[in-house]
């Protein structure tokens, strides 16, 4: 039997403990008793960024907003989908899920946070959403198992009603709010269709093979008719922009 070695622990600014183990050539993020993410698996994760991308294909110097490094499969599906002028801004509240990413599993990470278009943001994703009306193309999330799979309670103000406008506001016209999610959940779809998204609701497996538990996620596209929030002023343009 392969050992497991702890490499290294985090703490979630109010949530639990995270913890890095090494098994053989794998890794994995723990949060408690329970396997948030291991280099296994990454299909749903990837698919989360190449569907997205398709959606906003053709938009000139793209704005992607990514919430949650994790193991950076979403960021590098993005970054090999997106063009040369994108511009991606990820936003990872744990200092220490970075440090992971350039030390133990350097390979894994394999470059993608030295990429020019990227500009890492140690903030809340919240606030970055709240603080950037009319900023992003799209906006990429996966900092919990889903909407009912909280790693932190204050997250649920992603998925609130009044976190849901944010998120509106925060795109450009027609641009695409997608959620990643470890299961369905109904009531939440019903949420973003209320508040002002169509919706395509699709399942995807967890491996890149077809194989592996089925997850979700949902591509909520904004309106068209603009935002109630005013657009930003140049002092307002995201710092990742040059």
């Amino acid at each position: 039997m392969i050992p497991r070695e702890l490499i290294g622990t985090a703490e979630i600014p109010g949530g639990e403990q995270l913890r890095l183990i090494r098994h053989g050539s794998d890794f994995v993020i723990m949060i408690g008793r329970n396997e948030l993410m291991n280099t296994r698996m990454r299909g749903s994760e990837e698919a989360l960024a190449t569907m997205s991308c398709m959606r906003i294909a053709g938009r000139p110097k793209a704005r992607v907003l990514i919430g949650g490094y994790g193991m950076g499969f979403t960021l590098r599906a993005a970054l090999a989908a997106l063009s040369p002028d994108a511009h991606v801004a990820l936003a990872e509240l744990v200092p220490e899920i970075i440090e992971w990413a350039r030390g133990p599993m350097l390979e894994v990470t394999a470059g993608c946070l030295d990429d020019r278009r990227v500009h890492i943001i140690e903030e809340d994703v919240v606030d970055v959403i709240r603080s950037r009306p009319g900023s992003f193309d799209a906006i990429l999330l996966d900092v919990d198992n889903g909407p009912d799979g909280l790693v932190r309670e204050a997250n649920n103000q992603l998925y609130s009603q009044q976190g849901l406008r944010a998120a509106h506001a925060a795109l450009k016209p027609g641009g695409i709010l997608a959620i990643w999610s470890a299961a369905k959940d109904d009531a939440f779809a019903r949420r973003l269709k209320t508040g002002g998204f169509a919706v395509d609701e699709v399942d995807v497996r967890a491996r890149g093979n077809g194989k592996g538990a089925k997850h979700v996620i949902w591509f909520a596209t904004a309106s068209l008719g603009g935002h109630k929030f005013p657009r930003p002023t140049p002092d307002q343009e995201p710092a990742y922009v040059p």
